[in-house]
Formats: structure tokens, sequence, C-alpha cells
């Protein structure tokens, strides 16, 4: 197969018909990733001899075999799937598909081509000729063809030659518009972080500014349980809000966006949830963090921007799509930002390659080991704030 694209594919398909979505299985050949078998956009399976140059699909009512050989003779099966809603006639045939990818030597590789020996059938076929046709994209350059390149399959001896772009594949963030993932309403999170970082960070500064403090100091049973009674209540509140907003706006925007037509990344309800209660838990515990800062540094400026540049300001950094990939995983792996990976709802897919970065919506951590690393500098804060607020005159 011609074509570097490490996803790039050629083999054989069973589908329901041309239709955008509609339902297949495939076996086939890739460009990096050795032999494979994927159905109904979502599955794959590695499958063995890596350099298999045969390839077989049988099916059987709504199952659908792979298998794969190096010699023609001694076949390995890939996988045996369920295909439910195939007609009892179904199209089937020869493929290619490239998704778009730059090689080591920074060209573009758009387009494949591979080459096809004669198709052996067996079962009942339909007496017709071989005929090609681009699916899935109204033109050739909505397919993803270079300009001068067009899709297409050739008598080639007794076999074909095909070239194909575009891919079967599942969708990623930016193949879609904002607006297509769950977590995009989220980005409200933003403003939010800031006006509670300074409502936090304004309960204890406040207190000093107005000299207010020896008055709640001399009043409690001691200056951690004032410290601790604080971080309660503006956790609880801030906590209690912000789900309750999430838990609204969260349903209320995917019911308005699939009105627009706009399509949305199927996400489960406990994956909602946690992104719900999570962006809930985020705001919670960056409360303390302000309150903690503010009880540190005294001031209400000086606080805030503290705190700003460490939560904030990495947010807003992460999510610029002209950082480099690297640096925005740096950011959500080591600073306070990472804990934005509770938010994360969408699949990260082995078979397809893509960029995926914060400003698209995928995180490095996992949600929870993120939200672990806000709650460590928050802890710390919150240590060194009750040891200073023991020990310096207030």
């Amino acid at each position: 197969m011609r074509g570097a694209a490490p996803w790039a594919k050629a083999g054989l398909i069973v589908s329901a018909g041309p239709g955008l979505g509609s339902r297949y299985a495939a076996v086939m050949v890739t460009g990096g990733h050795g032999v494979r078998m994927q159905h109904d956009y979502l599955h794959d399976r590695a499958g063995q001899p890596a350099a298999a140059r045969w390839l077989r699909l049988t099916r059987s009512g709504d199952t659908v075999t792979g298998e794969a050989s190096a010699d023609g003779t001694t076949w390995s099966e890939i996988d045996t799937v369920r295909v439910p809603g195939l007609a009892g006639t179904v199209e089937a045939g020869l493929f290619v598909a490239c998704p778009p990818h730059v090689d080591g030597l920074g060209s573009a590789v758009d387009a494949a081509t591979a080459g096809f020996g004669e198709p052996e059938l067996a079962g009942d076929w339909p007496a017709a000729t071989w005929t090609g046709d681009q699916i899935g994209a109204r033109t050739a350059t909505f397919a993803g063809y270079p300009r001068g390149v067009t899709g297409g399959f050739a008598p080639a001896g007794a076999g074909f030659t095909v070239t194909g772009a575009g891919d079967i594949a599942p969708a990623t963030r930016g193949d879609l518009p904002v607006g297509a993932a769950p977590s995009d309403l989220l980005y409200g999170t933003f403003p939010a972080l800031i006006v509670i970082v300074v409502v936090a960070t304004l309960m204890m500064t406040t207190e000093y500014r107005y000299r207010m403090i020896r008055s709640t100091l001399s009043a409690g049973t001691g200056r951690v349980r004032v410290l601790v009674a604080k971080a309660v209540v503006v956790a609880g509140v801030t906590f209690a809000s912000t789900l309750a907003a999430a838990a609204v706006a969260v349903p209320l925007w995917s019911r308005l966006v699939r009105g627009l037509g706009i399509y949305v990344f199927p996400a489960s309800p406990g994956a909602l949830l946690r992104a719900e209660a999570g962006t809930a838990a985020l705001l919670a515990v960056v409360a303390v963090l302000a309150l903690a800062v503010g009880t540190i540094l005294r001031r209400s400026a000086t606080a805030v921007t503290a705190v700003v540049a460490v939560t904030v300001l990495p947010y807003l950094l992460a999510l610029t799509p002209f950082l480099p990939p690297p640096m925005a995983r740096w950011l959500t792996e080591v600073t306070p930002a990472a804990a934005l990976a509770v938010q994360q709802t969408l699949i990260r897919y082995p078979q397809v390659d893509t960029v995926y970065t914060p400003a698209n919506g995928y995180y490095p951590l996992p949600p929870w080991a993120g939200m672990a690393v806000l709650c460590g500098y928050t802890a710390l804060a919150f240590a060194v704030a009750a040891v200073l607020l023991r020990r310096r005159d207030a």
C-alpha cells in the first residue's frame, strides 16, 4: 500500500449501505499498525500475522468474521463481531482510506493507493460488475484528497488498484465545531474561577484590611478552627451552587445544541455526572486555596493575583491552540490547572491519530488524578496558612 500515514488502511468491508453512519465491519492492513479488524466506527482489534497479505471476511446473518493469512493457506482469526441491522443483501467490497498525516519529512500525506489481487467470492453473489464510489463526502475536496487527486479504482491485471482518502473511524474533537462536546459548556468555569477566587480571598483579607481579624480570632476557640470554619463555609456554598448550576445547564445545553442540528459526542450518564460534580469540586477546592493564600499574604490584590496566576492563567494558556502541545500537556500535569481533567468527557481512541491536547478537550491525566494535583497544592497552602495564622500577631 502506497501511503505513509500509520493509519492509512486498505482491505475488505461489509456495510449496511453507503449512507453516512451505516453500520459496517472491515478487515484491513494499515500503514503502520499491522492487520486490524474494525467495526461500527468505534471498535478496533489487532490481528496476526502483522505482515498479512491475504484477508478474508465472512458474513453469517449479523455476524462477521475477519481473518488474515501470510501465505493464503493458514488463516488466523482476528475477531468475530455482531453488526445488528444488516439486511439480507449487503454491500461488500474493497476499500482504501487515508486520514491526513504529516510524515517524517514534513510532507502532508492525504491519500493512499493499494493494489488488490483478484477477489475470490463464495456464497450467493448477484451477477454484476465491480463498481467504485466515493463514500462519506460530496466532492474530492471534502473527502480530503490533495489538489488534482481523486479517489477511484482501476483494473490492474486480474485485480484492482484503489485510491482513497479520509477515514472510517470515530470522530474527534478537532473534526467538529465548538459545542459538540458536553464539556464545551463548562468553559464558563473560567469566569467562575475568577469570581470565586476574589470572593474567597476577601473572606480573609478584608478582615486584615479593616482590622477586624482580632475580633474574629478572640471570639473563636482557636485560630486554626476559625480558618477551618471559613474553609468549610466557602467550599460548601461554592460546591452546592455550582453543582446545581451545572446539573441544570448541561442537559439544557445538550437539548439546545441538538435542536440546532449539531452533532454532540456521546457521553455516559456517569461521565456527565463526574464532569458536573468534578467541576463543582474543582471550584470548591480553588475557593479553599484562595482563602489560604489570602491568609498567607493578607493583601487582597496580591493574593488574588497569585491565585489567578497559578489557576486561571495556566488554564487559559493550555486552551490556546497555538501553544506547543508538550507545553500544554505540562501545564495540565503539574499546575493546579490539572484539575480541569475532571471535565473531560471525550474519548481518546488509539486507532485515530489527531491532536489530543487540552485545547481540544483532551487532558493528559485521568480525571481524579488531575483533581488530586489541585488538592495537593491546596493542602500545602492551607497547612502554611494555619501555621502562620497561629504564629503571627493578628
